[in-house]
């Protein structure tokens, strides 16, 4: 399966020396700065949006951001410090690209205070990050079954693959960061201007539900990666000879397995936690679109949404069927471990998983929906492929297995409620890369700032050394001049 594939919001303009008043004059030519950095900004995401989907340049985003952060975070250290001061309360245009709406395009709402200015940076670089990640695996193609592959370039192929993961960690971390540090910060300021009698709207890109939910979505994207990058061998090694048995390359079938079930549990967790209600403004029109994928009762009930129309309808079904998705590789590979390593003696079990996997796996791939954009076309239609190879791959050790099982083995199948009981717990194969604030680019906090503090300790610390030889010299003169008088030292 491939990463989730971000809206990338747009923004209007702000004039950061309209805002603030720098009374002593220090900051000036900073200020000034910080504006054009933050209009840069505005115009590569303006250039983003008017962009085909093969010419967005995310990396190009990802440093724009890289270098409006710093300016950022100078700006809210120096109001903090009282280095600045606000002129007004400043107003922040963004659009709410996680929102839905009746017409299914992203509002733009104007919301008060500098904390709401750096949650949806951060939101734009952690979509950047993401949809950067999302480029480079796309430039890869299969390259792990392409038998004309040499070993060297496989293995750089894997390490981009490994740069892909990365990438999403810190979109990760970035989006943890958010829910656990920003948020807090912004709650109190929202609860100040709403008391100042100013409208303070919260869409769901400030629920702190929803961005709980984002992290865990891009762990899982992540951990979606890194199991490919662990079956890149095995996989050009099963080219040619698909199925059983498995080549001596490949690893562990159960630990397959239960990195798919972590995945599927951290999909379905951040589905339930972006249908959470919240405290979001009331939307003139609520979606009602519910998906239906397969002809099941169980599965309709398992993806189909009943709630949470405040949040993007595509958010919400890419995280159950992705949920879906892995919880079917996950029997898979539990069907194969039992196949390969159980000897005869759970033939059974191996024919009852695969089949289980094979039925959600065609429920998967005969799902329809309303489409509502190109960008869930464009998902929609490679996590189809996906599913068509995976089916095909789970038909090929079916039929091995099956055909063992009722000529060798003749085990029973069991049903799927006894097979519920052996499926294990999932495992985590990535960690979160906890975001780090970049280093104000002037103001408190600044290497300059830094620098000037520890000239002015020095100076001061020189001063007190001076200060305390003339005391000593001064003392030393007074001792000796009030000892000094006539006939001194003669004693009769």
């Amino acid at each position: 399966m491939s990463t989730y594939f971000y809206e990338l919001p747009t923004t209007g303009a702000i004039f950061f020396t309209g805002i603030c008043d720098d009374r002593s004059a220090l900051y000036t030519a900073e200020v000034a700065q910080a504006t054009e950095a933050r209009a840069n900004l505005r115009a590569a995401l303006k250039e983003s949006k008017r962009a085909d989907d093969g010419g967005k340049d995310y990396l190009k985003l990802v440093k724009v951001l890289d270098d409006y952060l710093p300016q950022l975070y100078s700006i809210l250290n120096c109001l903090e410090y009282g280095e600045l001061v606000l002129k007004t309360e400043p107003m922040f245009s963004w659009r709410t690209t996680l929102s839905s709406s009746v017409f299914h395009n992203s509002p733009r709402i104007s919301i008060p205070t500098l904390s709401t200015e750096l949650i949806f940076t951060l939101l734009t670089y952690a979509f950047a990050l993401s949809n950067l990640a999302r480029t480079v695996v796309h430039s890869l193609g299969e390259y792990e079954k392409d038998r004309a592959i040499s070993d060297a370039e496989r293995k750089v192929k894997d390490e981009r693959l490994g740069f892909a993961v990365t990438l999403l960690c810190k979109a990760a971390g970035v989006f943890e960061y958010i829910a656990k540090d920003c948020l807090a910060e912004w709650e109190r300021e929202r609860e100040r201007v709403l008391a100042a009698g100013l409208n303070c709207p919260r869409p769901p890109d400030l629920s702190r539900e929803v961005i709980v939910g984002l992290s865990k979505m891009a762990l899982a994207d992540a951990q979606t990666l890194a199991i490919r990058k662990l079956l890149s061998k095995s996989a050009f090694d099963s080219a040619l000879t698909p199925g059983p048995p498995l080549p001596k390359s490949h690893p562990s079938p159960v630990l397959i397995a239960k990195l798919h079930l972590e995945c599927a549990a951290l999909y379905s967790s951040a589905r339930s936690l972006a249908k959470m209600p919240g405290d979001y403004r009331p939307a003139s029109g609520k979606s009602k679109i519910h998906l239906h994928i397969g002809k099941s009762k169980d599965r309709d009930s398992a993806v189909r949404d009943e709630g949470g129309e405040e949040v993007a309808p595509e958010l919400r079904r890419y995280l159950a069927e992705e949920a879906a998705f892995h919880a079917a590789l996950a029997r898979k590979w539990l069907g194969v471990d039992a196949g390969e390593n159980g000897d005869t003696a759970k033939g059974g079990i191996a024919v009852a998983f695969l089949a289980w996997a094979k039925k959600e796996l065609e429920d998967l791939k005969s799902g329809t929906g309303v489409l509502n954009s190109d960008r869930e076309k464009e998902m929609r239609e490679r996590r189809r492929d996906k599913v068509t190879q995976e089916l095909e791959s789970v038909n090929v050790f079916l039929r091995g297995y099956k055909n063992m099982n009722d000529t060798v083995a003749f085990q029973p199948v069991p049903p799927q409620s006894e097979l519920q009981a052996a499926i294990p717990a999932g495992r985590l194969a990535v960690t979160v890369r906890p975001y780090a604030k970049p280093t104000p680019a002037f103001g408190p906090g600044s290497v300059e700032y830094i620098r000037r503090q520890a000239e002015q300790l020095e100076l001061a610390e020189l001063m007190s050394e001076e200060d305390v030889k003339t005391h000593h010299i001064t003392d030393t003169v007074s001792s000796q001049t009030a000892g000094s008088y006539a006939g001194e030292g003669s004693y009769f």
